[in-house]
């Protein structure tokens, strides 16, 4: 650890003592206005409005914070500490992005405003700090809580000022809102999922998810290809030296086991295009998983994940039902579980074992022969049944609950994209035979819930048409 502090000189004056430490997060903040002078900002006056502010109220509390602490003598040190966790977690965070925007250009388009989300974190979160004592932990704490957010929720740039105080509020609820935890003050809330989740529940209260692209990344995080399998790799670094295999791994096993349950019963996917949404999926690696926020017996950590694919499950059902935005399954619950983790180990009546790599390989080691096994049943991965059309219209014809709305839905969707297929068969009769799609509606037909098809040759489409099961697709030509 490397103290950088102004007490190394206590000869030097309080009011330069104080200058000094502030000029860290002023550098923050003038990085932040530089990014005004960016063409995209320059040509979104909503947008430049929204960083101006910003820097406008940085600048304000860094001016102050100088006289209160000139005034006071106060000394304002910084502890340099480079945590493992943090960097680790942003690495992993960071490479779903680069993974993700390769395959939706729109995120690396975002990259700049990532970057000002992360000027604003780290002047934000000094000031806050040194405005309740003296001495600030720098760090790569900022990265993955921006990482994280970013992963699941933007606002759009007309309403980019949002984004700022969903930022605001997850370093505040850190720095604020703790209790005692091992002997020790700690924060109670993840500081990325706190945010997520109350503006969640703001966003669904007055229903302006379109101010998001919520909807959008909830998609999108789908179109590269061997998804699933790239979360399961990113996750094992963290998995292996933080101990958090078991709450990942039950998560996912017991929503791939409802998922099962349900369809043994219904005969369809009760989340329609897959078992496990990859949303949710990157959410049960890299959003609750916080060592910091969880249970800290192995069983209880199992009893956190467990918790975790249940209420994504039951807030996936109730959003649905009431007519809501389904992508907020994932965030809503997260408080409430980092709440009850005292409540969890009290209740399992185990004893915390000291971290042990051994039994981390053991736990990765189970849950890598679970996800083997999950892959070859197609309960995760690429070629899901349930992303794709034919299923959907057999579903319908069969008198499947729930079948005929979905697949109503996506035939619209069809359509809009520009499929005459697809708007022929809205408005097909009943009782009248549904026609065949032609080669030049299988690029949008096709595609499912994957992005754009790369490979639109005669031979590709129709291998895949009938890799799909289309009627007649598999037939040989006469």
């Amino acid at each position: 650890m490397l103290r950088a502090g102004v007490e190394a000189d206590l000869k030097v004056r309080p009011a330069k003592a104080a200058a000094r430490a502030l000029a860290l997060p002023l550098a923050f903040t003038l990085g932040l206005a530089s990014l005004t002078l960016l063409d995209s900002v320059q040509h979104n006056i909503a947008l430049w409005r929204s960083l101006a502010g910003a820097v406008a109220v940085l600048l304000a509390w860094n001016a102050a914070l100088l006289v209160w602490a000139a005034r006071s003598g106060r000394v304002l040190a910084v502890d340099v500490v480079l945590r493992k966790q943090h960097y680790l977690q942003a690495c992993a965070q960071g490479s779903v992005l680069l993974y993700w925007g390769w395959y939706w250009q729109e995120v690396y388009g975002w990259a700049y405003l990532i970057g000002a989300q992360l000027l604003f974190a780290y002047a934000f979160d000094m000031l806050l700090t040194w405005s309740r004592r003296d001495d600030y932990t720098f760090g790569f704490g900022p990265f993955p809580v921006i990482f994280s957010i970013n992963l699941f929720l933007w606002f759009r740039p007309d309403w980019f000022y949002m984004q700022f105080l969903l930022v605001a509020l997850g370093f505040a609820a850190k720095e604020l809102i703790r209790w005692d935890k091992d002997g020790r003050r700690a924060h109670i809330f993840n500081p990325s999922s706190f945010p997520l989740a109350i503006f969640s529940i703001a966003l669904l209260v007055t229903g302006r998810s379109d101010m998001t692209w919520g909807r959008e990344i909830a998609s999108t995080q789908f179109y590269p290809p061997h998804m699933y399998l790239v979360l399961f790799l990113i996750g094992l670094p963290g998995q292996y030296f933080f101990g958090v295999t078991s709450m990942t791994m039950s998560a996912v096993v017991t929503t791939y086991v409802f998922g099962l349950l349900y369809y043994a019963a219904t005969g369809i996917y009760f989340f329609y295009d897959s078992y496990i949404p990859i949303a949710v999926f990157l959410g049960m690696h890299l959003l609750f998983t916080d060592p910091s926020t969880s249970p800290r017996t192995e069983l209880g950590r199992l009893i956190f994940g467990a918790l975790y694919g249940l209420s994504t499950v039951a807030l996936y059902a109730a959003l649905g039902h009431m007519g809501l935005p389904t992508f907020y399954d994932k965030l809503l619950q997260v408080p409430i579980l980092n709440l009850s983790i005292r409540l969890i180990d009290r209740g399992v009546r185990s004893v915390p074992r000291p971290p042990s790599r051994q039994r981390n390989l053991a736990y990765m080691s189970v849950w890598a022969a679970v996800f083997a096994a999950m892959s070859a049943a197609q309960g995760v991965g690429d070629s899901h049944p349930g992303q794709w059309l034919p299923f959907w219209q057999r579903a319908c014809a069969e008198g499947r609950a729930y079948a005929c709305p979905y697949y109503e839905r996506v035939v619209l969707d069809d359509c809009d994209r520009g499929s005459r297929w697809a708007c022929g068969e809205l408005q097909r009769p009943p009782g009248v035979a549904s026609a065949r799609p032609t080669l030049g509606d299988y690029p949008i037909v096709l595609r499912g819930s994957k992005g754009p098809i790369r490979d639109v040759s005669r031979a590709g489409l129709e291998a895949l048409a009938c890799r799909e099961r289309w009627p007649g697709a598999c037939d040989p030509p006469p």
